[in-house]
């Protein structure tokens, strides 16, 4: 077994300073010498077995439960030296690890099929865990999902804060009272942020206990509560139809048997003159399963979509695209403050749960950045409508929302009923823009109230 372990990682590190101690206290090493050393140690025999049989899985696993120790070196530079290595070649390049991923990706459908007690059960899994863990690491606004960042040296506030101007921005909200869903609501962020910044009326679901208090809470605190209410409730069941919809970081959880199901519900919610902006994690590379580690860890029933996966269910629900960006690096450079944040106050994370609570998150949070940073993953933004000219002609008006919003957050306090909103209704490219046009025949058109 040791002659196959040292075989695979000879191959998978040509560059960098690796040292591995077997368990009866051999140590080998591999790479040219240079760049960081990594010292990794192997406590056990069931953690050697491991990285040779499935290392996708177990190298995390055996990390977490003290099987594999790091005695020089952190997890991310371990996982530097592993992707960086030798981009020719990759672990799951050998027979039986291709066995492994065709495997799960066959299984796929029964891990994924989340019916609505099933996707409740798998978001508490992860997002009911105390909140005082999320305020070891996220930004004042509890913002858990892929920040935006303008510029290389924004903080985390700073580039979070851009990132809901710029999903603000190609929503199009040019009035007040517009009436938005938030699906996936999270901590309230994003709802509070359109209320104040743009006077829309949100709606959020979410499945979380600790979301949804929290989020109710802030609301209550910033005098909104007329203006935003959220529900403790499955995406299938959001009530009502509103102009926007918007889901941030949570499509991830909607399982691939559930994609039709989820865009054909967007697409009934949705009014006829409407936009939705979906802001989720995806692939660059074709189908495939999901990370094992993650999977039973982290985000249970959850799957990172290639394009394709989810072009094929936008196109039988009845939306239209209209606008597709890919944020590549920037979830890297999110998960590298969270990271970095945590691991600063990785003592007061093991006192609200214990070491290998710790030793997992630090494998999440790392191997996660090294795979926006090395591997396949990136940030889908798809823009969606029932109207291809729901939306503006040209991609002017993001940079000119964004201006707006952001002259409006520097105004001060006050609401954003008197504020400066983007030129929605003017002419660009000589092209009128009707994103507030006269309703069609049979279409009321809404008067920004909560839907019923």
């Amino acid at each position: 077994m040791k002659i196959i372990l040292a075989s695979m990682i000879s191959r998978l590190v040509r560059r960098g300073n690796l040292k591995l101690t077997y368990p009866d206290g051999e140590t080998r090493s591999f790479g040219d010498a240079t760049g960081k050393p990594v010292h990794i140690r192997l406590n056990s025999k069931r953690a050697q077995w491991g990285l040779v049989l499935d290392p996708a899985f177990y190298l995390g696993h055996r990390y977490g439960s003290g099987d594999i120790d790091l005695v020089e070196g952190d997890m991310f530079d371990l996982l530097e030296t592993v992707f960086t290595g030798n981009p020719e070649f990759k672990y799951y390049d050998s027979g039986w690890n291709r066995f492994l991923e065709r495997s799960r990706y066959l299984l796929r459908w029964l891990r994924e099929k989340n019916d609505i007690r099933r996707s409740r059960d798998n978001v508490q899994h992860h997002y009911d865990l105390t909140g005082a863990l999320y305020d070891l690491f996220l930004d004042e606004d509890k913002q858990y999902s892929c920040a935006y960042f303008e510029t290389p040296d924004q903080s985390l506030d700073e580039a979070q804060l851009a990132k809901k101007r710029h999903i603000a921005a190609k929503l199009t909200i040019g009035r007040p009272g517009l009436s938005v869903l938030d699906i996936g609501s999270g901590w309230g962020g994003m709802a509070l942020y359109l209320a104040r910044n743009l006077g829309a009326h949100v709606t959020g679901v979410t499945l979380s206990d600790e979301q949804f208090a929290v989020s109710s809470q802030r609301a209550r605190g910033a005098g909104l509560e007329k203006e935003v209410r959220f529900l403790l409730e499955d995406y299938r069941n959001a009530p009502g139809t509103y102009d926007r919809i918007v889901s941030v970081g949570m499509f991830e959880h909607v399982g691939r048997p559930n994609y039709l199901t989820f865009f054909r519900k967007a697409a009934a919610l949705l009014k006829p003159d409407g936009v939705m902006l979906l802001h989720t994690i995806g692939r660059t590379d074709a189908p495939t399963s999901n990370n094992p580690f993650i999977e039973k860890y982290i985000f249970p029933g959850g799957y990172i979509p290639a394009l394709s996966e989810v072009m094929r269910a936008v196109e039988k629900s009845g939306l239209r695209v209209t606008d597709i960006e890919i944020l590549r690096l920037h979830y890297a450079e999110t998960l590298r403050h969270w990271r970095q944040r945590f691991m600063a106050r990785r003592d007061e994370a093991k006192a609200l749960y214990d070491e290998r609570f710790c030793r997992i998150w630090e494998f999440y949070l790392a191997s996660s950045e090294s795979a926006f940073r090395w591997q396949n993953l990136v940030v889908f933004q798809l823009q969606l409508a029932h109207d291809q000219q729901a939306v503006p002609l040209t991609r002017d008006y993001v940079g000119q929302g964004e201006g707006a919003l952001k002259a409006h957050e520097s105004g001060g306090k006050g609401r954003a009923a008197g504020a400066r909103s983007f030129p929605q209704d003017t002419a660009i490219n000589g092209v009128p823009t009707q994103p507030n046009r006269t309703p069609r025949a049979g279409h009321v058109k809404s008067d920004h109230r909560f839907q019923p």
